[in-house]
C-alpha cells in the first residue's frame, strides 16, 4: 500500500490500435463506378419524366430537358394512380403480415426443436427457392378458380407470400442461430415457456433480420407481375405493375408518363427502406442476433 507522501501513478491507459489511414484509389474508383451505375439510370428516368412527349425520343437521355414540365406527373395522378397504390399498399402489407406470422415462429421452431420433423419441414421450406414462379402459374391458376379468388386482391397476395416465405426463413433461421444458448437457459430457468422465449428473447434480438424480411417480401410484393397480370382482370384489383399499360397502346408509347409512374410507385418502397435500413445493415453486418 502506498504512504500520503508517495505520488499516485497515473492509470494506465489500454492502447487503440489505429487503422492505417492509406489511400485505397482500387476502392475509390470502384466506389466511383458504382455510384455512376445507379445514379445514372435514375437520372435519366427523372430527367425523361421531366420532357414533353414530342421530344421523348429525340433528346439525349442525358442531357438536361430545356423545358421540364410537371404535366407528365399531373397525366399520372388523375389517371388511377391513387387506386393502383392503394391496391398495392394493400398486398405488400398483406404479404408482409403472413410472411412475418408464418415465418417467425417457424424459423424458432427450425432453430430450436431437434426433431426429424422439424428438419423435414425446414429443408421442405428450402425446396422453394429453386422453384420459379413461372413454373406453377397454371396449377395456381386452376387452384384459385376453384376458390373462387380470380380477379381478386386474395389472388395476389396468396401466392406471393407463399413463393416469398422460403427466403424469408432462411433469412430468420441464420439470425436465430446467433442468439446465444446461454440466453434460452437463462430464460429457461425463470421458468419461461417457448412462447414467452419467442416474444421476449427471440423477437427483440432479431430485428436486424425482421427488417431484412420486412423488406424482401415488401419487394417482392411491389414489383410483382406475373401473379397480377395471370390472376386478375378487371381494374378493380389491378396493381402498380400493371397500372403501367395505361400508357402503351396499340400505336405508341407515352414514353415520360411511363417513367412518371416509375418514379412515384418507387417512392413509398424507398421510404420502407429508409426506415429500416439501419435495422437491415445490422442484421446484414450480424449485428441482429447478438
Amino acid at each position: 500500500m502506498k504512504t500520503a507522501g508517495e505520488p499516485v501513478e497515473p492509470p494506465r491507459t489500454r492502447r487503440r490500435r489505429h487503422w492505417s489511414k492509406r489511400p485505397n484509389p482500387v476502392a475509390g474508383l470502384g466506389s466511383l463506378l458504382w455510384l455512376g451505375v445507379v445514379i445514372i439510370p435514375i437520372y435519366a428516368m427523372i430527367s425523361a419524366s421531366l420532357t414533353r412527349q414530342d421530344k421523348a425520343l429525340g433528346n439525349n437521355a442525358l442531357k438536361p430537358p430545356t423545358d421540364p414540365t410537371f404535366a407528365n406527373y399531373n397525366t399520372v395522378l388523375h389517371n388511377g394512380f391513387g387506386h393502383f397504390l392503394a391496391n398495392t399498399a394493400i398486398v405488400a402489407a398483406a404479404v408482409v403480415g403472413i410472411v412475418l406470422v408464418l415465418c417467425v415462429p417457424l424459423a424458432y421452431v427450425a432453430v430450436r426443436t431437434r426433431t426429424v420433423w422439424s428438419s423435414g419441414a425446414f429443408r421442405l421450406f428450402l425446396m422453394g427457392v429453386a422453384i420459379p414462379a413461372q413454373a406453377v402459374v397454371v396449377p395456381l391458376y386452376l387452384m384459385i378458380a376453384k376458390l373462387n379468388l380470380y380477379d381478386s386482391l386474395l389472388a395476389v397476395i396468396l401466392p406471393t407470400a407463399a413463393f416469398a416465405m422460403p427466403v424469408s426463413v432462411l433469412i430468420l433461421t441464420g439470425t436465430l442461430r446467433d442468439i446465444s444458448e446461454d440466453l434460452y437457459e437463462a430464460m429457461a430457468l425463470d421458468g419461461a415457456s417457448a412462447t414467452r422465449m419467442l416474444f421476449q428473447l427471440v423477437i427483440p434480438l432479431t430485428k436486424g433480420g425482421i427488417s431484412t424480411v420486412v423488406i424482401y417480401a415488401s419487394l417482392q410484393a411491389w414489383n410483382g407481375f406475373i401473379f397480377p397480370l395471370i390472376f386478375t382482370q378487371s381494374d378493380g384489383p389491378r396493381v402498380l405493375t400493371l397500372g403501367l399499360f395505361n400508357y402503351v397502346s396499340q400505336f405508341g408509347v407515352n414514353i415520360p408518363a411511363l417513367l412518371a409512374s416509375v418514379v412515384l410507385s418507387g417512392i413509398p418502397i424507398f421510404a420502407v427502406y429508409l426506415v429500416a435500413r439501419r435495422a437491415l445493415v445490422g442484421g446484414l453486418m450480424g449485428v441482429g442476433g447478438k
